[in-house]
């Protein structure tokens, strides 16, 4: 018999109480402890613990370990493979997210349906019946002999897959399936953390690489968002529109690999097709570029890319005018127009000033803040920058232009796409002469 108790999760991270408590000491979340009935089964306890017993063959020298587990697996989508440091690592387990119809079922399939055509993968649709799955695969003409499982009892799942021994597992999702000894609903704190202990334990063990769909909460966060991001070894999130052509998919954490690098796709009817070059299409309409407009050298992960930077400033109709960043940090957008205000002596204290970034993809590094703060200087005096200008460096508190790292790599990306101006910390030493350069 189990021993049955009531224990307070929260729902944000889950941190577990014997109490409820109005603040979690772990993510300092409000109003976030829920009660929920928990168990101890001993004999499931017993049990995992003799196979457990049985499958531990006991410390290994590192030189001893079989590098045949570890080799990476390709899945012919070479953007992809780089976004996980080289390719799928056997045995790894992979938390995909995003809003609803940013495209992860469908990136998923695809790559499913790759993965079955090396060996034995397993779909476990727990929200589409098997029907659907097959409607999509036909629209993405997905011929591969891929293995669809419409079940959302992880314990069935799991038995299957110790008979078939998958080489890939792909799980949607995660808040669907559940497991009967976890006394909880699906969806529940307590059963994400049980089934993705679940599927952890499998995949270490038997090197099988599995992907698993976290839903999104209100406010954009993947449900259970520390919970399941120290679980899993890598995360992918979907960022951008999701109503758009376009679809960003961001590592935001990986343990064989860099972080913070994207992979750009194309929705078609086809599915998701890699974006070879996001320069050229982040930079979509540069021929025709009006004031307020500037290229910026970025660097995303361990890739340059070139972004375009788009801001608007006018006369406010309000005692207090608006700052609004879209894509950008609200705080360092803040900064850059003081600067501006007091070192270059741009008065936009009666304006109104709107910042973005085109495209959709997220900037939060400070070799940004150059091109930033040209294009609202571009705006203010409403002259345009040249045709054939990219900018990037970080601007101190005092107008200085400081210099940033990869500045080469950046350099040799804005000149092979016909980039000839560059106004860089190397160039220029402050602000205001950065200014003068670029608008006269």
């Amino acid at each position: 018999m189990a021993k049955a108790r009531s224990v307070f999760f929260c729902n944000a991270c889950g941190f577990e109480s014997p109490r409820w408590l109005g603040r979690c000491p772990q993510c300092e979340a409000w109003n976030s402890f829920d009660e929920r009935p928990f168990a101890v089964a001993t004999k499931r306890t017993a049990s995992a613990s003799a196979r457990t017993t049985a499958l531990t063959t006991g410390p290994i020298a590192l030189n001893e370990i079989d590098g045949g587990r570890i080799a990476r697996v390709h899945t012919q989508m070479p953007e992809f493979d780089a976004l996980l440091g080289g390719g799928i690592v056997p045995g790894s387990l992979t938390l995909v997210g995003g809003p609803p119809g940013a495209g992860k079922s469908t990136l998923l399939l695809q790559i499913a349906a790759r993965m079955a055509a090396a060996g034995p993968t397993i779909y476990v649709c727990g929200e589409e019946s098997a029907a659907q799955v097959k409607l999509r695969a036909q629209r993405l003409q997905v011929e591969a002999p891929l293995l669809v499982h419409a079940e959302t009892n992880l314990r069935v799942v799991l038995d299957e897959l110790e008979r078939a021994r998958p080489r890939a597992l792909v799980v949607d999702s995660i808040q669907t399936v559940w497991l009967p000894e976890s006394e909880s609903y699906a969806g529940s704190v307590t059963q994400i953390r049980d089934c993705t202990q679940a599927l952890m334990e499998f995949a270490k063990r038997t090197g099988c690489a599995t992907f698993i769909v976290g839903h999104v909460t209100k406010d954009g966060a993947i449900a259970g968002p520390r919970l399941l991001e120290h679980l899993v070894d890598t995360v992918l999130y979907f960022e951008g529109e999701s109503n758009g052509e376009y679809r960003i998919l961001r590592a935001y954490k990986n343990r064989f690999g860099s972080i913070d690098e994207i992979c750009v796709f194309a929705m078609h009817d086809s599915g998701l097709e890699e974006v070879a070059n996001p320069s050229e299409l982040f930079l979509a309409g540069r021929d025709e570029r009006p004031s307020g407009s500037c290229v910026v050298a970025s660097i995303v992960g361990s890739r340059p890319v070139l972004i375009e930077v788009q801001a608007l400033v006018g006369e406010t109709s309000y005692g207090t005018p608006r700052r609004l960043a879209n894509n950008l940090d609200q705080a360092r957008l803040a900064m850059i127009l003081a600067v501006l205000e007091r070192r270059v002596g741009l008065h936009l204290g009666t304006h109104d000033v709107y910042a973005s970034v085109a495209g959709g993809l997220r900037v939060s590094e400070p070799a940004a803040d150059l091109g930033i703060a040209l294009a609202i200087a571009s705006s203010f005096r409403n002259v345009p920058l040249p045709q054939h200008a990219v900018a990037f460096g970080e601007l101190g508190l005092s107008g200085e232009l400081r210099a940033v790292g990869a500045a080469a790599r950046r350099e040799s990306e804005a000149r092979r796409l016909g980039y000839r101006d560059l106004f860089t910390p190397e160039g220029y030493r402050d602000i205001a002469g950065a200014i003068r350069g670029a608008l006269g």
